[in-house]
């Protein structure tokens, strides 16, 4: 992927984006949820700079073109090391660079990085000065709230005021505090609670620079909620992984002001059978892109079918893109569904 001509429309920040989440948000993820928003932007998996920079695993920077408005998330505490790698990543065509500050996984603290630098805002502030000199595409930073004992009161503004003044272009702040020790990763997401007014009140206070909301977030309502207490946009992320439909495919309308998708379902299906063709002929298992389908039918009559199918039988061996017709067949007759 040579420097790529950005023929898209990227607003700063965007209204409505999905979050980066590992495991999930891959280049498969991110081909099917573009089957349903054009304007939403789209996360990678976050990506450690060592593994770009020192480790030469620059295939970790992969996407389709179809995938933009599309932001690279980078991992990482070095400044320099930081910059080479949002330098990489802007230079095969991702619209935004956004550095992690907000994971708490043992992984990410070991390395110094992740939602541990929320504990060193001037080192934050030096890598994003370093990255916005070396790239020319906006540069953020996704952050919590405060970690530990922090009170986040007193540590936030000072937080926001560093990374703004560094050039931080905007800021996704998750309303939880992350606890670095007793809470794993999936507790961290679900136990602290959450604080969508000190969110609020941080915009009012920094109004200079652009905010959106993280955490907790289910409906496009509650977005377009938190867009008229002030916030300017709002990320979305296990919702939009499980009920990809109920959060994606009116959100053009609703907070793009583009018409809605005119896709059903059903032809989000037909439009994934290709890129699942040539991915399996590229040698790769239909089951690699189908596992972030199986939400698509969420609340529908035949959803549990939906998931049972291509669940249990997009893994098998010699299986190919004719299973989402086995799935939608037996979802219009039920009761032929065995083993």
């Amino acid at each position: 992927m040579a420097d790529k001509e950005r023929n898209h429309t990227v607003l700063n920040p965007a209204r409505l984006s999905v979050a980066p989440m590992m495991d999930w948000t891959d280049r498969h993820c991110r081909h099917f949820h573009r089957q349903i928003t054009r304007h939403a932007l789209l996360y990678t998996e976050m990506v450690t700079a060592p593994a770009l920079v020192r480790g030469g695993a620059a295939h970790l920077l992969e996407y389709s073109d179809p995938e933009h408005p599309l932001a690279l998330q980078l991992g990482g505490s070095d400044p320099q090391e930081l910059a080479e790698a949002a330098r990489m990543g802007a230079e095969v065509g991702y619209d935004e660079i956004n550095l992690n500050v907000g994971c708490p996984s043992d992984r990410v603290q070991s390395g110094t990085f992740g939602a541990v630098l929320m504990k060193s805002a001037p080192l934050v502030a030096k890598c994003v000065s370093a990255m916005k000199n070396a790239v020319d595409v906006p540069v953020t930073v996704k952050c919590r709230i405060g970690v530990d004992d922090q009170n986040p009161e007193d540590i936030l503004p000072d937080f926001i005021a560093r990374v703004r003044d560094a050039g931080c272009d905007y800021l996704i702040v998750h309303a939880r505090k992350a606890w670095l020790q007793g809470l794993s990763p999936k507790e961290n997401r679900d136990i602290p609670p959450l604080d969508y007014e000190l969110v609020q009140r941080m915009k009012a206070r920094f109004p200079d620079i652009p905010m959106s909301i993280n955490g907790g977030i289910d409906t496009l309502s509650e977005a377009e909620a938190q867009i008229a207490l002030g916030l300017d946009g709002v990320m979305i992320g296990r919702a939009a992984y499980h009920r990809p439909w109920d959060v994606l495919s009116r959100v053009d309308e609703r907070l793009f002001g583009d018409a809605a998708s005119a896709k059903t379902r059903s032809q989000v299906v037909d439009a994934m059978r290709p890129y699942i063709q040539a991915h399996v002929d590229r040698g790769g298992k239909v089951h690699h892109v189908t596992r972030h389908m199986l939400g698509l039918y969420a609340g529908q009559p035949g959803a549990r079918i939906w998931r049972r199918v291509l669940s249990e039988r997009a893994n098998r061996p010699g299986t190919g893109v004719e299973v989402l017709d086995q799935a939608l067949d037996l979802m219009s007759q039920p009761d032929s569904l065995a083993g």
